[in-house]
C-alpha cells in the first residue's frame, strides 16, 4: 500500500488535511472510496480499512474534517468548525475533495463511505451531489429524529449565546452522547459503546485528538444540519438510481439498536431508490470497522463495492 498526504484550501479558506492510500500496482486500481469520518476522531483511524481496500484494488481518500485531527492542527482547535454554518462547510469540503479526486482519476468510479457524523454529512451530500457517485455506504447512522432535534437546537443556540460558540459544552455532550453507554453497564470506560474490542476502545481514549468535548457552536451547527436532512424537499433530491448500502451494529445506540437504521432504509425505499440494502450485525456496537468481527464487515463492504463496480 502506498501512502501519500496533501492539503487543499476550502472555499472559505480553511486548510484541509487529506490522507491517501493506493494499491501498490496502480494499474490494477478499479475504483475509489472516499471516506467521511465521525465526530471527535481522525482519518488516521481508517488506515486498516484502507489497507484492506487497497488490497482489493481500491484507492482511498479521507480528509480530517475541519475541527478534527491534522486539519485542526492542535487539540485546542478541536470542535471548532467555522464562524457559522459549520455543517454546510463539512458538506462542501467533502464535495471539494470529490472534485479533486475526479480530476486525479477521471476514469475510475467514486464511492462515498460515511461513518457516524460523517454519515449525516453524507446524507446531505447525496442530496446535493449524489449524481457524482457510483454508490454510497452509510455506517453508524440514524433516520429521522424529529422533535428531539428541535429541542437540541434551541439548547445549543442558548449555550452559544450565553458562553460563545467556541466554549466547550459538557451539557450538550451529555445531552447528545451521554446516554450511549447505559446499555453496556457495568462500564469499563465512558466509550464502551464504540466497540466490544477493548483494545480498540483504549486506543481511541489514548489518542488526544479523539473523544474531546466539543464546542457549543459545533453542536448548534451539527444539530441544525441533522434537521436539514429530514426536510422532505431535501430528501426528494436524492437520486433514485444511486445505490445505497447501510451498515450498522445491532446494538449501536446512535442507530437506536437498529430501529433508526430501519427508519432510514424505509425512508429511502419510499423515496423510490432502486438499490437500497442494509446489514445489521448481531451484538455489534457503533464502530463496525473496529469491532471484533471487523474482517466480516470489511469483506461484506468489499463484496458490495465489487458488485457495483461492474
Amino acid at each position: 500500500m502506498i501512502s501519500q498526504n496533501f492539503t487543499f484550501k476550502s472555499q472559505e479558506g480553511t486548510e484541509i488535511f487529506v490522507y491517501t492510500w493506493m494499491p501498490d500496482k496502480m494499474t490494477n486500481a478499479r475504483g475509489i472510496v472516499q471516506i467521511a469520518h465521525g465526530m471527535a476522531e481522525t482519518g488516521a483511524r481508517y488506515e486498516r480499512f484502507a489497507e484492506k481496500l487497497t488490497d482489493h484494488g481500491y484507492i482511498v481518500y479521507i480528509h480530517d474534517h475541519r475541527g478534527h485531527g491534522k486539519t485542526a492542527k492542535t487539540v485546542e482547535n478541536l470542535g471548532i468548525l467555522a464562524e457559522s454554518e459549520g455543517f454546510k462547510w463539512l458538506v462542501e469540503d467533502l464535495y471539494q475533495l470529490s472534485e479533486i479526486i475526479k480530476q486525479n482519476h477521471p476514469e475510475l468510479p467514486l464511492f462515498l463511505f460515511g461513518h457516524s457524523m460523517g454519515s449525516f454529512v453524507t446524507q446531505r451530500y447525496i442530496m446535493l451531489y449524489g449524481r457524482r457517485l457510483k454508490g454510497v455506504i452509510i455506517s453508524g447512522s440514524n433516520g429521522r429524529q424529529g422533535i428531539l432535534l428541535s429541542l437540541g437546537i434551541c439548547l445549543a443556540k442558548a449555550e452559544s449565546k450565553k458562553h460563545g460558540r467556541k466554549a466547550r459544552s459538557e451539557k450538550l455532550t451529555n445531552l447528545t452522547l451521554g446516554s450511549y453507554n447505559k446499555s453496556f453497564k457495568p462500564n469499563r470506560t465512558k466509550f464502551d459503546w464504540l466497540s466490544r474490542d477493548t483494545a480498540e476502545v483504549d486506543k481511541f481514549i489514548q489518542d488526544p485528538f479523539c473523544g474531546t468535548t466539543f464546542t457549543a457552536g459545533f453542536f448548534e451547527d451539527l444539530l441544525t444540519g441533522l434537521k436539514e436532512i429530514e426536510h422532505k424537499p431535501n430528501l426528494a433530491l436524492v437520486p433514485k438510481e444511486l445505490p445505497v448500502y447501510i451498515v450498522s451494529g445491532e446494538k449501536d445506540p446512535v442507530g437506536k439498536n437498529g430501529r433508526g437504521i430501519l427508519k432510514l432504509f424505509n425512508t429511502y425505499k419510499k423515496l423510490g431508490l432502486h438499490d437500497v440494502t442494509y446489514r445489521l450485525y448481531k451484538d455489534g456496537r457503533h464502530e463496525m470497522l473496529n469491532e471484533t468481527n471487523r474482517e466480516e464487515v470489511m469483506n461484506d463492504i468489499i463484496l458490495w463495492l465489487d458488485e457495483h463496480c461492474r
